[in-house]
């Protein structure tokens, strides 16, 4: 089977914001779990935030009620079509673009933090993008950050539970080599010039009335695991 299938987020661009199809309001239905844990260590208002890998806006809108300055980038063009088609719909002023987080368009030191969630296990160079994020963000920027555990637990709960028999998830969406262990992930951030900080799990907290998870932060870190790290100043 064909694994790390990115044309899943096209396919249903359409749809995105319509909460009719259950794997795409799951990805809406983990934001609120995710900024819970990320509001406690960052003041978002008035900042430079990027969304890397930001599909079709679910943690954009949310940055920007927050009063962040929002731009958001993703290789999928249909999905980014329709963040704008939304944003223009709710007269938000999020500025959305098409791009690979191993090549960000962007200046060097150009926002205050960035917002990477869902997509590390996805890309084809994970040095490079912690590099890139690196170079965009200004001395002291934040990097806040949520990917999935490679072990075979994660794989039970991503591929086989997930994907396969509760079908959150399209299958192929992921590929378990891809997934990415704390331990090496902070070591290519320190490489990159970032001092990381405090890892947390992220999974299911409970059910909401439409019979999907809810998502929040959890102790264990053996599935998906969220952590920040910030740019050195001499970086």
């Amino acid at each position: 089977m064909e694994r790390n299938k990115l044309d899943i987020y096209d396919d249903v661009a359409d749809h995105w914001w319509s909460d009719e199809i259950r794997w795409v309001r799951t990805l809406k239905n983990m934001v609120p779990g995710r900024l819970s844990w990320f509001d406690q260590r960052i003041d978002w208002k008035g900042k430079a935030v990027l969304d890397l890998g930001c599909a079709g806006g679910f943690m954009a809108e949310a940055l920007d009620d927050r009063g962040a300055s929002v731009t958001g980038i993703d290789p999928a063009e249909e999905a980014i079509a329709a963040a704008r088609a939304h944003a223009r719909q709710e007269s938000r002023q999020i500025a959305y673009d098409v791009g690979v987080g191993e090549a960000l368009p962007y200046a060097e030191g150009q926002f205050d933090a960035v917002v990477c969630v869902d997509v590390l296990e996805h890309v084809s160079d994970l040095d490079q993008v912690i590099r890139e994020v690196a170079r965009v963000l200004r001395p002291g920027g934040m990097f806040l950050f949520d990917t999935i555990n490679r072990n075979p637990l994660s794989r039970l709960a991503t591929i086989t539970v997930a994907e396969n028999v509760l079908r959150l998830l399209p299958k192929g969406t992921h590929d378990p080599e891809m997934f990415i262990k704390p331990d090496e992930l902070r070591t290519s951030l320190k490489q990159a010039g970032f001092l990381p900080h405090d890892f947390t799990g992220l999974g299911p907290r409970g059910i909401n009335r439409k019979g999907d998870l809810v998502f929040g932060a959890l102790p264990l870190t053996s599935i998906i695991f969220m952590g920040t790290a910030t740019k050195r100043a001499d970086a």
